[in-house]
């Protein structure tokens, strides 16, 4: 059973990650953490876990799922959460249907929002030497991160949901960061 300690764990690993941005130290600080619950709580089953996943295909819409349900598995988490995080600032992660108009009609959105313009005068941010003001505002739209409730070994979507890794930029090699928690 997932208990309120087991998200406390969660939220001090996240806030020390948010603060320290490196992912070895990442995994250092589940081992710390860990170490210190199990030993305040021997017989508590909690398992952490947490993997840094590099994107070899960063495309603009990529379907995350089968990618997330092999790392799960590794985990051996059976019942718990998995925090599933772009730790770029011009990618999302978010929950929606997999259907191809529906991409099509995000891409098209998102470019009404934010079209691509790299010069200077389209968006402050370009006045830096970047080009990407809009990728940087595609993402705030589609979101950092998403939880996904973990049922018998399983990521537990509705019928129609799916997990996509969303990439507005695509100048720069890409991680994911994932993190899981339960028993």
């Amino acid at each position: 059973m997932l208990t309120s300690r087991h998200v406390e764990i969660l939220k001090a690993i996240v806030d020390e990650y948010i603060k320290t941005a490196e992912p070895v130290a990442s995994k250092t600080l589940i081992e710390k953490y860990e170490s210190a619950y199990k030993l305040a709580n021997p017989a508590d089953p909690a398992v952490l876990y947490n993997e840094v996943v590099p994107l070899l295909n960063a495309g603009k819409l990529d379907e995350a799922k089968p990618r997330l349900e092999e790392i799960l598995g590794r985990s051996g988490v059976a019942d718990g959460m998995m925090l599933v995080s772009a730790m770029h600032i011009t990618a999302a992660v978010f929950v929606n249907d997999d259907e191809s108009g529906l991409h099509q009609d995000f891409e098209a959105w998102l470019e009404r929002l934010a079209p691509f313009d790299p010069s200077p005068k389209a968006y402050r941010h370009n006045r830096t030497g970047e080009e990407n003001g809009d990728a940087h505002l595609k993402r705030q739209v589609m979101g950092r991160e998403v939880v996904v409730a973990v049922t018998q070994g399983r990521l537990d979507f509705g019928p129609w949901e799916q997990i996509f890794y969303g990439e507005f930029d695509g100048c720069r090699r890409k991680r994911v960061l994932i993190k899981i928690i339960g028993e």
